[in-house]
This record gives structure tokens, sequence and C-alpha cells, in this order.
């Protein structure tokens, strides 16, 4: 099947799910819940998958766009989940993203706050990592060891250093992602192609062991929606549709630099926090010039918000630990924008900065739920999860096959086309471009009205957020979005038709 989700797609799946009954309904599009639809749909069952807004709208967008190896919980002795990490991390190098997913370097600042016996235990805990990255047979041509640089180039990959003090620095190779938000686009794209009904816009309001109550946000109809076994996988919202679910959710905050506010950095940073024997800030530069700084880790209480906000102790805290390693410091007028998502992390005692990332599969009333977890194993629980569901309703299905299945866009690379296209579009970026050619009035960031009108007609958006807020980032910066608007609502007047 096609790949393209758009709003004509969105209406005709919508009217047809509704008069059947599928065998799997997916509740939840973020990286989990669209890894699950197209893990179900690889295995020959006929799929749905829904969310109350769109894809990546939740936690899967406000990620430090890392996919990495698990080097903090081999720091905690979960060496098993440390060694999941870095398998999932290398099928993402490998097979399935390898246009969205690259290696990128990491620096360690040896400042008079890192001790020598600090930075020997640091590079011992990365050169155990690079043996996770051989376990898992990721070749170092694609990420390469860790090593020891002299101040001086320490400084050319990061100029930005205060050069007082600095021994030099502990160099390190992780995954990460041109976008997070992007990826579980390539995801749902990819389990449409496989037949999943993918469908945004439509709120489950309960969830039962035969389905679902369901109402389209976009008209406010409800109806049922029929399935022979429930997956919820709506992350740090789980616990509103199965009570039986006990998270305890940790706010991470970022804070979006304009280009040019650190010029010259190449590679990613991470900054020790004061205090803290085992946990960094990270500094990573983007490709359209921004740099996003975090992260923090704060338990939050209460009822959980659809966006979360960035509180200003955040962006203190961050700028401070920033600033600790900075030639010229960042102010706080510095700052662009500033982002905030929450984890699902299992309940449990202590802080939420020492609560484990492995997830977990629940089976309560007779939905299966899926909780925990992080982004760069998003694909290993969506397996567990359909094995779960699978098992519980007596569906008969092949095995996973995920691993092995390329996400939309990585295919065969075109040449000719602009990089940033490639990067970004991987194998359709010449189709894109084409668009682009068409429609090559800028919008922000270097991205074009053609940009947008491919999102409209093949990625699923349908309203203003979708574009610059998921499929673009430019609503990161209030100035930016504002900027934007007039061309993005342009482009849905004129290829937005349900």
């Amino acid at each position: 099947m096609d790949s393209s989700l758009n709003a004509a797609r969105r209406s005709r799946e919508l009217r047809g799910v509704a008069e059947e009954r599928v065998d799997v309904l997916v509740v939840g599009l973020g990286a989990t819940g669209a890894g699950a639809a197209l893990d179900a749909a690889a295995r020959g069952l006929s799929v749905a998958a829904i969310d109350a807004h769109d894809l990546a709208f939740g936690t899967s967008r406000w990620s430090s766009k890392m996919v990495h190896g698990g080097l903090r919980y081999l720091a905690k002795g979960q060496v098993d989940v440390a060694y999941e990490s870095a398998v999932e991390r290398g099928i993402l190098l490998r097979r399935t993203a390898p246009h969205l997913v690259k290696a990128h370097p990491y620096l360690l600042p040896l400042t008079a706050a890192v001790s020598r016996r600090q930075a020997a235990l640091v590079m011992t805990g990365y050169r155990l990592g690079d043996g996770l990255r051989a376990a898992a047979r990721t070749p170092r041509r694609l990420l390469p060891g860790p090593t020891r640089l002299t101040g001086a180039r320490a400084r050319t990959l990061a100029p930005v250093l205060r050069p007082d003090g600095l021994r030099g620095a502990l160099l390190s190779w992780d995954g990460r992602l041109l976008d997070d938000a992007r990826l579980v686009v390539a995801i749902a794209r990819t389990a449409a192609a496989h037949g999943a009904r993918v469908l945004t816009r439509c709120r489950a309001l309960r969830l039962t062991d035969q389905g679902a109550a369901v109402r389209d946000e976009l008209t406010g109809e409800e109806f049922t929606l029929r399935a022979r076994v429930v997956i919820n996988a709506t992350g740090v919202w789980a616990g509103t549709l199965d009570t039986a679910v006990k998270l305890r959710p940790s706010r991470g905050t970022h804070l979006v630099l304009p280009p040019g506010a650190l010029p010259g950095l190449i590679a990613g940073m991470h900054v020790p926090i004061p205090g803290e024997s085992n946990r960094f800030a990270l500094v990573l530069p983007q490709r359209d010039g921004r740099v996003y700084v975090g992260l923090t880790d704060e338990p939050v209480d209460g009822p959980v918000p659809d966006v979360p906000e960035a509180p200003e102790e955040d962006v203190r805290t961050l700028l401070e630990v920033l600033n600790g390693v900075l030639e010229v410091q960042v102010t706080r007028e510095a700052v662009a924008g500033a982002y905030a998502g929450l984890r699902p992390l299992l309940a449990a005692d202590g802080r939420t900065a020492d609560l484990s990332r492995r997830h977990a599969v629940l089976t309560e009333g007779g939905v299966v739920t899926v909780v925990g977890g992080k982004l760069t194993t998003y694909r290993r629980m969506a397996e567990d999860a359909v094995d779960r569901a699978v098992s519980y309703a007596n569906l008969r299905a092949g095995r996973c096959r995920t691993r092995r299945i390329p996400l939309t866009g990585a295919g065969p690379q075109p040449s000719g086309v602009p990089a940033r296209l490639a990067e970004r579009y991987g194998s359709e970026a010449e189709a894109v471009h084409e668009l682009v050619k068409a429609h090559p009035e800028e919008i922000g960031l270097g991205l074009t009205k053609g940009e947008l009108i491919w999102s409209v007609l093949h990625e699923g958006a349908l309203d203003e957020g979708d574009l610059l807020d998921r499929r673009t980032r430019i609503g990161l910066v209030t100035q930016d979005r504002d900027r934007a608007l007039p061309a993005t609502r342009d482009v849905l007047d004129r290829y937005s038709r349900a």
C-alpha cells in the first residue's frame, strides 16, 4: 500500500474502521504506539491506530534527539537495559532509519570541576559502552570509539569553551536524530504502507477488552471501534485510560538557543552537573543552526497536561550549568525558546533521575498497556506489546519482523538533491525537491513552502500545529512561528482536502 497519510485517506479509513472489527487497536501514536501499529500490521494483522492529537504530539517530540547506547544505565549496573539500548541503536543506524539516525561526537570538557578520578571513571564508562557497541554488532565505521583530546583540539570542536583551566576533553560518539518527531512520522507511514489505518484526531474515551469508545475530534462524532485486543501506548497518559497503571512522570526541560548563540560549535557536549556524580547537561547543536541545551529531571505531581511548560527554575538551572564551561556567558535574554517533555517512568521510591528506564507490558482488564522505556528502544517495546497482545487474544500471527523493515525514506538515497533535503527525507528527497522547486518560498530555518505541501499531502499534517510544531520545529521559537504562519495557512487552504 501507499505510505502517504493525508486528510482524504483519514476520512476514508475512518469510515471503514467504524464498520468493522480489527485484530488490534493501538491507542497513542508516539514512537511506541506507531511502532506497535507497524509491528502488528507487518505480522499480517488488521490494525487501527488512533491518537487524540497528532503523530508525536506527546513525549516523542520533546526528547534530546539522542539515540544512545545506555551509558547511564551501565553506571547503575543495569547492563541488560544498556545492552538493549545498544542493540536498538544499531538497528536504527544500520537498517531501519540510517537516513534519520547518524553518529555524532560529544565532548566532556575537563575543567577544574572534573577531577582526574572522575575523568578516569567516565572514560572507563565510555570504553565499556564501546564494548556494548561491539557486542551489539554495530561496526565502528558507523560509531567510532572514545578518545581523549588536548585542550587545543577540544576548542576546535567547541571554540566556545573557556580556555582557562581546560585540561582537554573526553570525546565519545553516540547516535542522534535529525528530528524525533520525523522518526515517528516515518514509523507511522511505514505502518500505513503495511495496511495499518493511522488515524489522528481520534480520542479514546474508554477502553475495554472489546475495543474503545472513540470521538472524532474534528467533527465531535462518537462511535465504537471494535477490536480483538487493545494496546494502550499513550505513555505518560496511560493511567488516564487504565487506572491500574501507576506512573511517576518526570519532566525534562530543554532550552532553545538561536543560530549564532554558540558560534563554531561542531560537537555536542556533556557538561557535568555540580554535585552529581553521573549526571550531565547536554548541549546539542542542530542542523538549522539552533542549539538545544538540556536536560533536567524533575518529578511532576498532579494532572498530566497535554503540553507541559518549561518552568523558569529549569531555565535558570540549565543556564548556570552551561555557563560554567563557556568563555562568553549566555544570558537569559539570549534564550529564544524552551520546551519540556514528560517521561512515563514506572512508579517507585526514590528520585525520578534514579528510576529505571526499563519498560513494562501490563495486562489489566483485557487491555495490554506498555509503559516506561525510552525513545531509543521504541521498537523493542512495540515488539513486546504486540507479542503480549497476540498471546492474550490468541491471534494467528507471525513473528516480529521490524528489525529488518526499513522505515519510509530509508531506501536508496538519491543524488543531485540538496543535502538538507536528503537528510530530512532520505529516499523521498527527489520527490520533495520537485515540490520545493515549484514552491521555493522560504518560511524559516531554510525550510520552504514546498516542504509544507509535502507534509500535507504525504505526512498526515492537518493543521498549523502539525506543520510548525511537529513536521518542522519552527514553532519552538514564537517569533519564527509567527513569521511562518501566513505561508502555513495558505498551504492548508490550498492543499488540505478531506
